[in-house]
């Protein structure tokens, strides 16, 4: 008599592999996990920003016709810098990973659509602002800035909710999102009175005491488990003390100008604030080391990860030069090259380390950095070396270098981001649910 096949156990079965006609794009697939939506939503900001930012920098230079102007472009360009995509992406991967930290279920994607919608709405709205309206600029930045909020508090419920022993990166994030909101209140205040100096200070305050904040201490507590998760050998290191280093120096950042506006000595603050930099700086590229950067460059994906921690620490370092030899009587030396070794070097490395390290982890495709994402991050290094040359360059050729960096940034991000945006609107190719 045959006997009845035995059944498969639950956890060994596997989802068949999807059939290519099966993954044909569609929106509701933006609905299957939170990173999907708010990754979906960052990338389209990310790249029609940069494509905007290429035709303002083509029009300085006569190429292209430039259009009307209600706000400077270049406040326009920093305010989608420090807050246009950038939320979004802590969005999609703070619901991945923040619930692992805290030990809480993370919410649907349908629960961040309001937060997500209201950005990606914004940030179009901005730019129209920039060239149309000073009140739709200000109306874009009210509407980002809801957002904004509503990503932070649907954070701090799952920080409320936590039973953990260890909350202090996840309390630190929170403290950032509202950080985040409030300088968009900020910034609002100064484009609509017409107070570039006041809104400048907000931008200012937005990238350090918000976007730094989230990402060194998401450095803090990621890239050493990355690194020992890859490479066996190198064991987890990563003691308070580092993380306490990051933000004090992010501290450091954010409290300057609004100290030398309440009256505090420029000349003073800038020469404490220079040693403080360049010590801070030296320190990280030391802890660059010490994390095993040398080790990290067999593994793309972890060598992308690292190469973007060590620009932090050239940034602070270039920072804390320039501001030293001010001091001692010189003029002050490439704020810009400090500005962008940490913008586009750290940021932006990172940005596309850890987005690609989600899509591919969390999307059933494998943990690797293909061709088109290293030669990406390969091309934005390149950029950011421009971007540096530019601000120390004969001001004959600064505009030419600037918009050459800015069409190396658009062919770094703008084939990386179509793809995301295509897998995003995409089920897994393994059928896992995700």
């Amino acid at each position: 008599m045959a006997h009845a096949p035995r059944p498969i156990p639950l956890a060994a079965a596997r989802p068949a592999p999807l059939e290519p006609a099966a993954l044909r794009w569609r929106p509701v697939h933006l609905m299957r996990a939170p990173h999907r939506l708010a990754f979906a939503g960052a990338t389209a900001v990310l790249v029609l920003g940069s494509l905007w930012w290429l035709w303002v920098q083509c029009a300085r230079l006569g190429w292209l016709p430039a259009g009307p102007l209600a706000v400077s472009p270049s406040l326009g360009h920093g305010a989608l810098m420090v807050h246009g995509f950038m939320p979004l992406f802590f969005t999609g991967f703070l619901f991945t990973a923040g619930p692992k930290w805290l030990g809480v279920d993370g919410p649907a994607a349908r629960a961040v659509l309001p937060a997500v919608a209201l950005q990606a709405l914004a940030w179009p709205l901005w730019l129209l602002g920039v060239h149309l309206s000073v009140r739709l600029a200000v109306l874009a930045l009210l509407l980002a800035a809801a957002g904004q909020a509503l990503a932070g508090a649907r954070f701090l419920g799952l920080l409320r909710a936590s039973d953990a022993d260890d909350t202090v990166h996840a309390r630190l994030v929170a403290l950032g999102w509202a950080v985040g909101a409030l300088t968009l209140l900020g910034l609002a205040w100064g484009v609509g009175h017409d107070d570039p100096e006041a809104a400048r200070r907000w931008l200012h305050t937005g990238l350090w005491g918000f976007v730094a904040l989230v990402y060194v201490t998401v450095v803090h507590r990621m890239v050493p488990f990355f690194t020992s998760s890859a490479l066996p050998l190198v064991r987890l290191w990563r003691p308070m003390w580092v993380l306490y280093v990051l933000v004090a120096t992010v501290a450091l950042k954010t409290l300057g100008p609004w100290l030398t506006w309440a009256g505090l000595d420029a000349t003073a603050w800038g020469a404490f604030e220079g040693f403080a930099l360049l010590v801070a700086g030296f320190v990280l590229l030391w802890l660059a080391f010490v994390w095993s950067l040398v080790q990290s460059l067999a593994v793309r994906l972890l060598a992308m990860l690292h190469l973007g921690f060590v620009w932090l620490g050239l940034g602070l370092s270039i920072d804390g030069l320039g501001q030293i030899w001010a001091w001692i009587g010189g003029a002050p030396v490439a704020p810009l090259a400090a500005l962008h070794a940490t913008t586009m070097g750290f940021l932006g490395s990172l940005m596309l380390a850890m987005v690609t390290r989600v899509a591919c982890g969390h999307g059933g495709r494998a943990l690797v950095a293909d061709r088109l994402s290293w030669s990406a991050f390969l091309l934005l290094q390149l950029a950011t070396l421009l971007r540096i040359a530019a601000a120390v360059a004969p001001p004959a050729w600064v505009g030419g270098l600037t918009a050459a960096t800015a069409g190396l940034w658009l062919l770094a991000v703008g084939p990386w981001g179509l793809r995301l945006l295509r897998w995003y609107g995409q089920p897994r190719p393994d059928g896992r649910p995700g």
